[in-house]
């Protein structure tokens, strides 16, 4: 169910446009089918609930354990792919590496996190030096098959090989959201990679306002 959801979705996180039956929700404004205008609630919400989120344990790319919740107390950005992926993952990496940046310069720190959906290629030793192409900060975590899928249920993720490159080896069909979630890992929203930096730095910056 969550997954039909998901893919329900159009946009999500407070102002953003979300269409859904007769009604529109733009610019903090409920426009109806015949046109008339009201205005509506503002502020970081999602249209419904979702249940998504939880606590799980992997290894990170120093070979550390790591849980849901960030040791240095920073709110996160977490996308599920892999290093070496050349579509998605391409766009939404160096997408959450401009928004910690622009998210620094504002003096809140977020930390940039990807959990792998390819075990076998993104090793501990492999993921480090894959992702520091996109961020220093960036974290990679990977782990044994059921402590992956633990946490590919908590997010409602898919993944599965679609065809093995000559060159590239297998590709991956996997979820394209990034979420972000707080410093305890709770899940706060989902912000779809076709948003901008720009965008994104404001939505967290509610976040983080809401939370402060």
């Amino acid at each position: 169910m969550k997954r039909y959801l998901l893919g329900l979705l159009l946009c999500f996180a407070g102002n953003q446009v979300l269409a859904h039956g007769t009604v529109v929700h733009k610019n903090n404004t409920e426009v109806l089918q015949h046109g008339q205008q009201q205005p509506i609630a503002t502020g970081p919400v999602l249209p419904f609930d979702l249940k998504l989120g939880g606590a799980f344990t992997l290894t990170d790319q120093t070979g550390a354990k790591r849980s849901e919740m960030n040791p240095d107390g920073h709110m996160q950005l977490l996308f599920f792919g892999y290093a070496n992926c050349q579509s998605i993952c391409s766009v939404a990496l160096p997408l959450m590496a401009d928004v910690v940046d622009d998210l620094a310069a504002h003096g809140l720190p977020l930390t940039p996190v990807m959990i792998t959906v390819d075990p076998k290629r993104d090793t501990v030793a492999a993921m480090g030096p894959a992702l520091k192409k996109h961020h220093s900060d960036f974290v990679g975590l990977t782990g044994s098959l059921p402590e992956l899928q633990t946490a590919y249920d908590l997010y409602a993720v898919e993944q599965k090989v679609v065809f093995t490159d000559p060159e590239l080896g297998d590709i991956f069909a996997h979820g394209s959201h990034i979420y972000l979630l707080d410093a305890k890992g709770k899940f706060l929203t989902l912000l779809p990679p076709i948003l901008s930096a720009d965008r994104i730095v404001q939505i967290v910056q509610k976040y983080a306002n809401a939370g402060s």
